[in-house]
């Protein structure tokens, strides 16, 4: 029988701060860009491992509370941080890893995403950095 994850109380931290009471969502990606290594006289396309360039894009709800977005986001623009998302706020292990992105980029920050009769939610994303994941 095949099981899949249900994320109801997911962890997510952004340069150390806990944002999960922001956070709505979150995709985690990790790429390893591939490089072309095809050599005359091959008959299809050989790939080898290029850079890793993962990704984690997460969607929260905007406020200006201290401590909240705003205030943690503002001064990463343009730096380098850390960020883990965890499936549970449950005690880490191979059923709950953490997964971390050390080192990643926050290029841009949107500052207001405001709709009339809705909430503002921003979309970021982090790229680069170090993926780990730690089960213990």
């Amino acid at each position: 029988m095949a099981t899949s994850t249900y994320l109801s109380n997911p962890v997510v931290t952004i340069n150390s701060v806990d944002l999960t009471d922001q956070a709505r969502s979150a995709v985690l990606t990790r790429v390893i860009e591939s490089l072309e290594s095809t050599a005359f006289g091959s008959t299809s396309r050989v790939y080898t491992s290029g850079l890793e360039n993962s990704t984690l894009t997460v969607t929260l709800y905007n406020s200006y509370a201290v401590t909240e977005t705003y205030a943690t986001l503002k001064a990463l623009v343009g730096t380098q941080t850390t960020v883990t998302i965890k499936p549970t706020s449950g005690a880490t292990s191979a059923t709950n890893p953490v997964h971390t992105l050390t080192g990643c980029y926050l290029e841009t920050l949107p500052l207001v995403n405001g709709q009339l009769g809705a909430l503002d939610t921003i979309d970021i994303t982090f790229t680069g950095g170090v993926y780990t994941v730690a089960i213990a």
